[in-house]
């Protein structure tokens, strides 16, 4: 706890220290993650971890992700759903950055509406 803080409620200290909830850094770090994964920055290819949508007929972006279906309920709290259905709800110019610091700048103010 920081001192000085400690009468104000959780939401006026993250206001008060500029920081965002939870579950949108949670968010935020996963969509990173998923971009980083897309784009060959991890060893993993990303094309394995992720499958693409097989037809082009796909509103919003060029580059769409298709979800996994699973049997039990369990898999829908794998790491590639979650983002799967998060990033289908962002903005084209968000999904089609095309450099890491570009979607990171894009991605604050659509995860500031978001969530």
């Amino acid at each position: 706890m920081i001192r000085g803080l400690e009468h104000l409620s959780y939401e006026e200290r993250l206001r008060e220290l500029g920081l965002l909830r939870m579950e949108k850094r949670r968010l935020q770090g996963e969509l990173i993650a998923a971009f980083q994964y897309l784009n060959g920055a991890y060893k993993i290819d990303g094309h394995k971890l992720f499958s693409r949508a097989c037809c082009g007929r796909t509103r919003g972006s060029s580059f769409k992700l298709k979800e996994g279906r699973f049997r039990l309920d369990l898999g829908r709290k794998f790491f590639t759903v979650r983002v799967v259905n998060r990033r289908h709800k962002l903005p084209r110019e968000v999904v089609d950055a095309s450099y890491l610091e570009t979607f990171k700048v894009r991605l604050d103010i659509a995860v500031s509406n978001l969530v």
